[in-house]
């Protein structure tokens, strides 16, 4: 891996155009280098695992409108909308739009966190919409794959966004245009140019993931998928960008991180160098925001250990930076108590997850946001006697390079009304790669068909998981193969009309 150290330069200055970031990673996009075999698998459990997401989310409200958007713009190669005929072809950036909506709808894929945040399952739908327009091979897919999750991970290793209430899909309009450049084997040029207009259109604040949080938080990655299409074809066409976008007087760097005086680091590959950050992520098992995964799993354990949990007096999770002020009582959202905040704000209250979990021994991505399960009495006392602090070690882990370092959970102090105290912790999820049992191929399959149950008939799900699987061997123009169908009835009610279907 090669360093590459960013700053913001004077417009009286020259920076040449190969030291630039978007250069650099456009010419990682366009290296040609082959895919190691164990980075496919990877691949391959992460479309299983996006296809078992969007099956669960299918018929959920914001999934249907995107849908119903997406459907007024048909195209006759187009791309597939998960869901619908495999017939149904819409214009590659609302196939993007539709699919990415169903892909995080539920918080439920895969996760690389560092100094900042990200989903990067989010590249596959709009690197995978492009594929299936243009008529390419799975082999072609799993190379633009691999360069979207290189670049998204580096960029989240390398620069916080958070720290500046940045929404995190600021990484990911800049990642799935390279992905997108790798897939259609695009000059450095053209992918330069796509990167950087895809970073100034994908620069949001983070108002979608605090207070009130909406429909949003699924449709903002969806968006970014969309923005970063339409960059690629607009660069292919011979528009450029504004440029240097992150090292230019007004740029990102000088004026939506740290200042004209920040430096900052960013690694990516050599040249000839194989693409392997997807190793580095890990999915989730919970329906949750990611560092609430090791906390369900230590509620689970010390549930028998308390036993009468009417007989807590108060709980105190003792965490990382983020889980305190993101998803804990640092926040300091009223939201995060209130049993009738919104599926996207219970999912980023810990004090809310951890009773239930505590209660229920576990998680389910339905049952346990259902408002009557956050309407239970029993449930709202436990729930208020629960609290978040930040603890610096806990901080520290959570931001550790060292994977024997990396922690995502905390501490947690229960103390009892007799005032005995039972004190538990843990670092790392069962699920995450270095945790107590990690996720493997027939993990994905599980989670898969616990998920498309019932949506999906069993001929469906064996169908695409034998395409899944095969994905390296499925020839140019049948990436179709990778949408699923359902019935009518499983894809919720109409929705309201809006512009495009104005009748």
């Amino acid at each position: 891996m090669k360093t590459h150290d960013l700053r913001s330069y004077r417009s009286a200055e020259i920076l040449p155009r190969s030291e630039q970031l978007a250069w650099k990673i456009a010419e990682v996009a366009a290296d040609p280098v082959p895919v190691l075999p164990e980075v496919t698998e990877m691949i391959i459990n992460r479309v299983i695992d996006n296809a078992a997401v969007a099956a669960a989310s299918v018929g959920r409200r914001p999934v249907a409108s995107a849908r119903a958007q997406a459907l007024c713009h048909p195209m006759r190669r187009g791309a597939t909308i998960f869901g619908m005929p495999h017939g149904t072809r819409v214009s590659p950036e609302w196939a993007a739009w539709a699919n990415g909506t169903a892909v995080r709808e539920l918080d439920f894929h895969d996760t690389f966190l560092a100094a900042d945040y990200s989903h990067p399952g989010d590249n596959i739908p709009p690197i995978l919409a492009v594929a299936q327009h243009t008529g390419r091979s799975g082999a072609e897919l799993i190379r633009a794959i691999a360069t979207g999750y290189e670049i998204q991970v580096e960029l989240v290793r390398g620069i916080c966004l958070h720290e500046h209430k940045i929404d995190h899909i600021a990484h990911l309009g800049p990642s799935a245009a390279a992905g997108i450049g790798t897939l259609l084997n695009l000059p450095a040029e053209v992918i330069y140019q796509a990167v950087q207009q895809a970073l100034h259109v994908t620069t949001t604040t983070r108002q979608s993931r605090k207070g009130e949080i909406s429909s949003w938080k699924a449709f903002a990655p969806a968006f970014a998928g969309k923005m970063a299409i339409e960059a690629v074809d607009r660069a292919m066409r011979g528009e450029g960008a504004p440029s240097p976008a992150w090292e230019g007087e007004d740029g990102f760097i000088a004026w939506m991180l740290s200042g004209p005086e920040a430096r900052y680091t960013v690694r990516l590959p050599g040249r000839g160098e194989a693409k392997r950050a997807i190793l580095d992520t890990y999915t989730k098992e919970y329906s949750a925001e990611y560092q609430s995964q090791a906390l369900i799993d230590l509620a689970r354990r010390l549930g028998p250990q308390i036993g009468d949990l009417a007989q807590v007096d108060s709980i105190v999770i003792h965490t990382s930076h983020h889980t305190h002020h993101v998803i804990g009582t640092g926040a300091n959202d009223p939201q995060k108590m209130d049993p009738d905040a919104s599926r996207e704000t219970l999912d980023h209250s810990i004090m809310y997850i951890f009773a239930v979990a505590l209660e229920d021994g576990g998680w389910h991505h339905v049952r346990s946001y259902v408002p009557e399960r956050a309407h239970r009495p029993e449930t709202g006392t436990l729930w208020h006697k629960i609290s978040t602090v930040e603890d610096p070690d806990w901080t520290r882990r959570y931001h550790a390079r060292d994977p024997k370092e990396k922690a995502f959970g905390g501490r947690v102090v229960v103390t009892l009304k007799n005032g005995r105290q039972i004190v538990d912790e843990l670092a790392l999820a069962d699920a995450h790669p270095d945790g107590a049992r990690p996720f493997g191929r027939a993990d994905y399959i599980r989670k898969f068909m616990t998920l498309s149950e019932g949506i999906l008939t069993a001929a469906e799900q064996t169908r695409f998981l034998d395409a899944a699987q095969n994905l390296a061997d499925i020839p140019s123009d049948s990436l179709g193969l990778l949408n699923f169908t359902v019935r009518p009835e499983e894809l919720g009610a109409p929705r309201p009309r809006g512009i495009f279907d104005w009748d």
